[in-house]
């Protein structure tokens, strides 16, 4: 069911489409082509605005670098956005607003609940692609959300690669068992039954489940209650950053050698600037290469050229500028499925274009070519914090799901 993929000292056998355009002469886009439109509901402001903003700067410095490689097939490209402040009727309003003036093909979503709203006048319309900042399992359900899309693995699937990870830890045949800690929220519900299911298919025992408010609360009595059952690992899902702090400090002052883990939003910089040498071993799953990793490919290179084009003084950029990069680098890659082949630009072609996509080069940005499943990208590494160093490094090869 899962194939493990060694990346180290392998050089990527040939470059994606979109890729190729960095090593040739960047073509003059058309004066008479119509601009091609990316939309979104970027949350400028509000709870979720220390990702919107990165997700917006990913968005931007990608739509200057498309243009200055030519466009897409000689279509400029045109980036409209609305600031939302992370609600869910603002973002309905922005999405009404843009597809009436604007005619986007692609639109970017700022949460779950925005792209669960929309769902039917998107699927009415049928002009446009969307995805966005959600990882949801229910948005990779084709039925109910044909033109919805995953930037990388839906939060079933990151459990999946963490469980797979854990897996391979096991020593003689000793597996190590686990205890999931989550939100009491959608978002952090999300992935539990599937991820008991296959905890339980790999023979991992799961010893306990922890359901907390999110955000910072007093988590004494639920660090108790792991105590007593000492897992091996605890995997995190549902938060950015608290109670976790909480949980790895509590429990290391009580002598447990449990390790930490959790999922795309809570495995950032934010952790380590947050918990400094206390973040040391806390690991992640993470569909992309970190901006500072030791990692490097044509893409992740032109993103990283064009990031200190557009700001120098601003250093590090977090996994969601790279995720709003990714995001726009698919629609460039499934708009120009849909021209090439000779199509209209709508959403059905769109849909099957994104569905074509296999053994698809990202130039760097993941580590291995990539085959879309279910409307989703299911492929992912480990990653573990360095303290000392102030980042993340690689702890496992890539793994992605069949």
């Amino acid at each position: 069911m899962f194939r493990n993929i060694l990346e180290k000292g392998r050089r990527l056998a040939g470059l994606g489409s979109l890729v190729a355009a960095l090593t040739v002469a960047a073509p003059a886009m058309a004066q008479d082509k119509e601009p091609i439109v990316f939309g979104g509901s970027i949350p400028l402001s509000g709870v979720f605005a220390f990702a919107g903003i990165h997700l917006h700067a990913g968005l931007t410095d990608y739509t200057d670098w498309i243009n200055s490689q030519g466009g897409i097939n000689g279509h400029p490209v045109e980036y409209v956005m609305e600031d939302t402040a992370y609600e869910v009727d603002r973002s309905v309003a922005a999405f009404k607003k843009i597809s009436g003036s604007s005619s986007p093909a692609t639109y970017y979503g700022d949460s779950t609940g925005f792209m669960k709203a929309i769902a039917s006048e998107l699927n009415s319309q049928g002009n446009t692609l969307m995805s966005g900042a959600s990882f949801a399992t229910v948005l990779t359900d084709n039925e109910t959300y044909p033109y919805q899309f995953i930037p990388g693995p839906n939060y079933s699937q990151m459990f999946g690669i963490i469980l797979e990870y854990i897996a391979s830890q096991g020593e003689g045949g000793d597996m190590p068992n686990v205890a999931f800690v989550y939100s009491d929220t959608e978002f952090g519900k999300d992935p539990i039954e599937n991820g008991k299911a296959r905890a339980a298919e790999l023979g991992i025992e799961v010893v306990e489940e922890i359901v907390t408010k999110p955000g910072s609360v007093d988590v004494s009595a639920e660090v108790l209650k792991l105590r007593r059952v000492r897992p091996d690992y605890v995997v995190f899902h549902g938060y950015v950053l608290s109670p976790i702090n909480e949980f790895m400090v509590q429990m290391r002052q009580m002598g447990l050698d449990t390790q930490f883990m959790g999922t795309f939003w809570s495995s950032d910089k934010l952790i380590i600037d947050k918990m400094g040498a206390d973040a040391d071993g806390y690991m992640g799953v993470m569909p992309y290469n970190y901006y500072d990793s030791e990692e490097s490919g044509p893409m992740l290179d032109a993103l990283r050229a064009q990031a200190e084009k557009s700001d120098p003084e601003a250093g590090y950029r977090p996994t969601g500028y790279i995720q709003g990069w990714f995001n726009a680098m698919v629609w460039t890659e499934v708009i120009k499925r849909t021209l090439d082949a000779g199509k209209e630009l709508n959403a059905d072609n769109m849909a099957e274009a994104l569905a074509s996509i296999e053994d698809w080069d990202t130039g760097g940005i993941i580590g291995i070519p990539v085959t879309v499943r279910d409307m989703s990208f299911p492929v992912g590494r480990i990653w573990r914090v360095n303290a000392d160093e102030g980042r993340y490094e690689p702890v496992s090869d890539w793994i992605h799901l069949d």
